[in-house]
């Protein structure tokens, strides 16, 4: 695998995390610099991380990874993305939410977004010229900047949408889930 296709692989596993990153941070106030690098430097530790395991795992597991993979992105997705539309259509305080940039949130969000970089890994154990550790590391680095400048922007788009952002928020993470599901079922 050359280092564009790399990129572009990198690039295409990211954008899953930025479009978390956007909607997660439309539900914040004052989102900071320094909270937009906790969303890349969440999922992008998960995105570089998770490929390593699935190369790891190699052939031995593969069979088990690419038959689940999609149900449980879907299910952790939906379940955030439904709490946060109950939360905004029952007009909870924001001070009774849960905080979007808490470890437990944070945590769910970036395994659910980076389930497929764990397939991905395993396909990894199948080319024996590539480099593992340069890989994960640039789809590592290219999801952080990605997911920052998602979270930078979902400031932008939160601030436009006022009290409907959680609600936008919640049917984009759901949608996410049920699209991560419909690839796996009916395009893989």
């Amino acid at each position: 695998m050359e280092l564009w296709e790399l990129f572009l692989l990198a690039v295409g596993l990211s954008m899953d995390a930025f479009a978390v990153s956007v909607c997660n941070a439309m539900t914040i106030d004052n989102l900071r610099k320094r909270d937009a690098a906790k969303f890349g430097l969440f999922f992008g530790l998960f995105q570089a991380g998770m490929p390593l395991i699935g190369w790891l795992c190699g052939c031995a597991f593969s069979s088990y990874v690419i038959a689940l993979d999609h149900w449980v992105a879907f299910v952790l997705l939906s379940f955030i993305g439904g709490k946060m539309i109950l939360e905004a259509v029952r007009g909870e305080e924001a001070e009774c939410r849960e905080n979007p940039l808490a470890f437990s949130v944070l945590f769910v969000l970036a395994v659910a977004t980076s389930i497929d970089a764990l397939a991905v890994g395993v396909t990894f154990a199948f080319m024996p010229e590539l480099s593992v550790l340069p890989s994960v590391a640039l789809i590592g680095v290219v999801t952080f900047v990605i997911s920052t400048f998602g979270a930078l922007l979902g400031k932008k788009a939160g601030s436009a949408l006022g009290t409907k952002a959680e609600l936008v928020g919640g049917l984009i993470l759901i949608g996410i889930g049920v699209k991560i599901l419909v690839e796996h079922l009916f395009f893989a």
